[in-house]
């Protein structure tokens, strides 16, 4: 079983500089045709700074920093065990390439289910940009089968 002792526990901050070029490649990899993220034009004609990060991209700073991995070796959950159960995201402000966007996440919660055979770790996750506004939160609920 996972300890509890980690409920509030500050998982890490991790940056990602937000690019163009991994916009596009983004916005492809998700099927979005929404001209705003690929076309600079476009989204200035729509109201943006530059490019905007589809929905779901600001995901990537936590994936890339690793610190959702680390974590869980913390929790000494092998990854093996781990599923993908849920992630949700609120949005305050467009993040556009350009944008340096930094996400500090905690555990906010732990439980378990059918006896433990599955246990659950809720995440938080805030994120920032380069001038410390507030752009979006991400929660995340990770499945461990035990």
């Amino acid at each position: 079983m996972i300890d509890k002792k980690w409920i509030g526990h500050q998982v890490g901050q991790s940056t990602l500089v937000v690019e163009r070029g991994r916009l596009r490649f983004f916005a492809k990899a998700i099927g979005e045709t929404n001209p705003i993220y690929v076309d600079e034009a476009a989204a200035t004609a729509a109201g943006y700074a530059d490019l905007p990060a589809p929905p779901t991209f600001v995901f990537a700073a936590e994936l890339d920093s690793s610190t959702m991995f680390a974590l869980f070796e913390k929790l000494g959950v092998s990854l093996g065990k781990v599923l993908h159960g849920e992630q949700g995201f609120e949005y305050f402000l467009p993040v556009v390439a350009g944008d340096t966007v930094t996400i500090t996440s905690q555990v906010k919660d732990i439980y378990d289910k059918r006896g433990g055979a599955l246990e659950f770790v809720e995440t938080e996750s805030t994120a920032v940009n380069q001038h410390g506004a507030k752009v979006a939160t991400l929660r995340g609920v990770t499945v461990v089968r035990n």
